[in-house]
């Protein structure tokens, strides 16, 4: 996900104003793959809370689940924080970073800023019923892009979680077929997110990166779309094994 400032500030439906915060001296246009101390801090906050979001996700032992289940499996909050601490990292961080190299390389002012409200309610909502709403920011960028510019943004981030998904997606079917056992599981994790964060993110709506992509380049946007779509199909057989192996 992305946000651009230009001369008149439009956000579309999220207000930066809510959760981003300039310091005095930070507008600047930082070398390529430069992280402020900020921007480490944002980053790092958001990494966390999703990762413990989605450990009571995946471990199933939310109050809710445990109520259910009667009681909390231990067992299951390890596999659930290793499953969520990989895909995360390899989901969320390379998307970000992706629209922020691709900004920075076409002289852009960029860098990530979490969302507050969002990151709190995924916590609750994960912690109590199981269930977690993963919008903990955005990358921000400031200038003046070109439509082209703005859409190949955008596409960094999509882009990077298919080829991520793409590179995996082997390696899981040879160790699946070799029997499932915990690697396997993980790969498939690592294919699987990166693939639902890729079709999530193309989608033509609201701030998600889809929006810019379409008006850019319907072409590009259909093959991604095609792309994520044709890696979901083919994982979906597999999410039993997966997740609740």
């Amino acid at each position: 996900m992305e946000i651009t400032f230009k001369n008149k500030q439009s956000f579309r439906d999220i207000s930066p104003r809510e959760y981003m915060y300039f310091p005095k001296g930070i507008i600047e246009l930082g070398r390529p793959g430069q992280i402020s101390k900020i921007e480490l801090v944002h980053i790092s906050i958001s990494m966390i809370v999703l990762v413990i979001s989605f450990m009571f996700v995946l471990s199933q032992n939310s109050l809710l689940w445990s109520i259910l289940k009667g009681g909390i499996s231990y067992e299951r909050f390890l596999s659930g924080f290793i499953f969520s601490l990989l895909g995360i990292f390899s989901a969320f961080f390379f998307h970000e970073l992706s629209h922020k190299l691709m900004a920075q390389y076409y002289g852009l002012w960029s860098e990530f800023r979490m969302y507050p409200k969002a990151l709190l309610i995924s916590l609750i909502l994960s912690i109590t019923t199981g269930f977690a709403f993963a919008a903990p920011g955005a990358v921000m960028f400031r200038g003046e892009p070109r439509v082209f510019e703005e859409g190949k943004i955008a596409m960094a981030g999509p882009l990077a979680n298919i080829f991520l998904a793409g590179v995996f997606l082997p390696v899981f079917l040879y160790t699946y077929f070799q029997g499932i056992n915990p690697i396997a599981q993980g790969l498939g994790f690592i294919c699987l997110i990166n693939t639902i964060f890729a079709v999530f993110n193309v989608l033509p709506f609201g701030p998600l990166d889809g929006v810019n992509i379409l008006k850019w380049s319907k072409f590009v946007w259909a093959c991604l779309l095609v792309l994520s779509s044709c890696l979901f199909l083919i994982l979906i057989q597999f999410i039993p094994e997966i997740i609740y192996k």
